[in-house]
């Protein structure tokens, strides 16, 4: 300010001088800066592109590729249809109103609507499927490689849950779900349903995928073909190796069953067989395998001969 007043004094035409270049520098700073920031936009418009760029997700297990169209024979997805070729009914499907039937190892019954049988799904990235529960049913652990699941109970009461990745230490999270509950399953995640009323149980779910897929556990791990060596499943699952042989056909009597072993009736199949649950899992058991059965706390337990042991194959 002194300098200012000073300058003003000795030579108000030098004051005037100074103060228009000394405004004109701001000027200049200031377009100096707006410039950089338009170019560090510009950069980022360039190259943010191909910074999310990603390959579309998998619609199959896998797709190999060839070196020549003709010997192609699949795509990621289906092959479109002629837009002057659509109907209306190739967006709609009847039907999911009727309950299925469940006579089955798992007491459950899933209905899939996916592209499979309703071709509008095609690159539409959603599908839909229908489950009955038996009584003591259940949709057993399972996972969906291609899509995360939102289900909804329409009928009955359902424990559901899901297991995490290793890196988040396999925890589970688990509810009871009662009629109009809704429960997300991330994709990816191990995951089951089991129905815990006294009466049949009925659930819908959406799926973010077109054919969102699915893993049973159990049947990739005990029924795969070829089968697993049992060694790897003996040490994976920490089995007595006595026991091995009855990991590869689990279908009459406890894997490596002791005497007069004890489990809970899941499913009463046909000719008086069942499926049961013992302390190391879930077996089908022959009628003429049982001793008696128990009532215990509504249920029914049974005692199994004491000559029932693991599988002779």
């Amino acid at each position: 300010m002194e300098r200012d007043t000073l300058l003003s004094q000795v030579d108000p035409l030098l004051h005037m001088t100074l103060m228009k270049q000394a405004g004109m520098q701001i000027r200049c700073n200031a377009h100096a800066r707006t410039g950089e920031k338009q170019a560090v936009l510009s950069l980022l418009a360039l190259t943010l592109p191909l910074a999310i760029a990603s390959d579309p997700s998998p619609l199959q297990d896998f797709c190999v590729g060839v070196n020549t169209p003709s010997d192609g024979v699949f795509v990621n997805g289906k092959f479109c249809k002629d837009p002057k070729l659509v109907t209306v009914d190739d967006f709609f499907m009847a039907g999911l109103q009727n309950a299925r039937p469940v006579a089955n190892v798992v007491g459950s019954n899933v209905t899939a609507v996916n592209v499979n049988n309703l071709p509008g799904l095609n690159t539409l990235g959603i599908s839909l499927v229908r489950i009955d529960y038996g009584v003591n049913g259940q949709n057993p652990p399972h996972t969906h490689p291609r899509a995360t699941e939102i289900l909804y109970v329409g009928l009955g009461q359902l424990l559901v849950g899901f297991v995490t990745s290793n890196g988040d230490g396999n925890r589970m999270f688990t509810k009871t779900l009662n009629e109009g509950d809704v429960f997300v399953f991330p994709e990816g995640l191990i995951h089951f349903q089991f129905n815990v009323g006294r009466f049949p149980a009925v659930a819908f779910a959406a799926l973010s995928s077109q054919n969102p897929g699915v893993v049973t556990i159990a049947n990739s791990v005990f029924g795969s073909n070829p089968a697993i060596d049992p060694n790897v499943l003996a040490r994976a699952f920490q089995l007595d190796p006595k026991f091995k042989r009855g990991i590869r056909t689990p279908l009459h009597g406890r894997l490596g069953a002791k005497p007069k072993s004890v489990g809970f009736v899941q499913t009463i199949l046909e000719k008086g067989n069942m499926v049961v649950t013992f302390c190391s899992g879930e077996a089908r058991v022959l009628a003429s395998e049982v001793v008696k059965l128990i009532p215990l706390d509504g249920g029914q337990h049974v005692r199994l001969r004491k000559d029932v042991r693991e599988p002779i194959t």
